[in-house]
């Protein structure tokens, strides 16, 4: 008799065929728990804006641009070999939501448990979708200029 696995649906889907690749540029995309705006609140934002910059957080992983949005986050970043993708997602949105949460006063989970992940396969496609990320502020309509957004950075910069 022949079982027949069900293929992965919802959450298990996006796990499907993930593989992580040092020195491979990755584009991760994270909405937040519930698609809840936490980072509307200017000292939610900023405290997970600091954890971005810490640069023991991902050891050899390079954060090349990034976005924090109202409700997600866009990471631009460079796999290095001491943590391989998962791990890094794992680290980025438990050291902001640690630190969002302490600015808030509040507990319990920030963001959602799944994420997007796109391996980039060529080098120009990192400028281009670093430009896509940093653009997510004005097609959202929240500024008319990306220098008047507050929450991101790239390392081109």
């Amino acid at each position: 008799m022949t079982v027949i696995t069900p293929a992965p649906s919802g959450h298990g889907a996006l796990r499907r065929g993930r593989y992580s690749e040092p020195g491979r540029v990755y584009h991760l995309t994270s909405g937040t728990h519930d698609r809840r705006s936490v980072f509307s609140d200017h000292r939610a934002a900023w405290a997970a804006c600091r954890s971005f910059h810490d640069s023991r957080l991902l050891r050899d992983t390079r954060l090349l641009a990034w976005v924090l949005m109202p409700d997600h986050a866009h990471w631009l970043l460079e796999l290095g070999v001491a943590c391989p993708l998962p791990k890094v997602v794992e680290l980025l949105k438990s050291a902001s939501a640690r630190h969002a949460n302490r600015a808030l006063g509040r507990c319990g989970p920030l963001w959602a448990r799944a994420y997007h992940d796109r391996a980039l396969r060529y080098e120009d496609d990192v400028i281009q979708t670093a430009r896509y990320i940093l653009g997510n502020p004005l097609r959202a309509g929240l500024v008319q200029r990306i220098g008047d957004y507050p929450y991101w950075n790239a390392i081109w910069l």
